[in-house]
């Protein structure tokens, strides 16, 4: 047992000194308010150490998938594609009403609020590729906290 207490304290003190990995979660998806209208959905980035850039964002349940954001013009609001987004180091990206976000097309009609989750599956510039589930929420619904 005493000499597994080096190799153990190695683990903890190296462990205390990681940078944080790139994640994604708070993710889900409104619904659209019209049937065969897309839905929308939304999420926050964590970046890790190093700068990625987000070049794609798929789903399981949709044909296609783009990424827009929405801004304010003389007064109107609108809404651009994005080709890709990045995530500086250590910096939160967020997807959310009002501002970036994810337009699902030609979503499987089988979707309903409240039923099997949406995956969503972020690709990288670099290759890396993250996955997560996102709840599903009517049009009409308040955003989660």
């Amino acid at each position: 047992m005493i000499r597994l207490l080096p190799f153990a304290a190695v683990a903890l003190l190296a462990g205390c000194g990681m940078a944080p990995e790139l994640s994604v979660d708070d993710a889900w998806v409104r619904l659209g308010a019209v049937k065969g209208r897309p839905a929308a959905a939304y999420f926050a980035v964590h970046g890790g150490p190093v700068d990625k850039t987000i070049i794609a964002i798929t789903s399981d349940v949709s044909i296609r998938s783009e990424m827009h954001e929405s801004m304010k013009s003389g007064g109107m609001m609108t809404m651009a594609p994005l080709a890709s987004v990045p995530v500086p180091a250590n910096t939160d990206v967020v997807f959310k009403p009002g501002g970036r976000h994810v337009m699902l097309f030609d979503m499987n009609p089988g979707i309903v609020p409240g039923g099997r989750p949406v995956l969503l599956t972020l690709s990288f510039s670099d290759g890396t590729r993250v996955s997560r589930k996102a709840t599903v929420f009517a049009a009409g619904d308040p955003a989660p906290e």
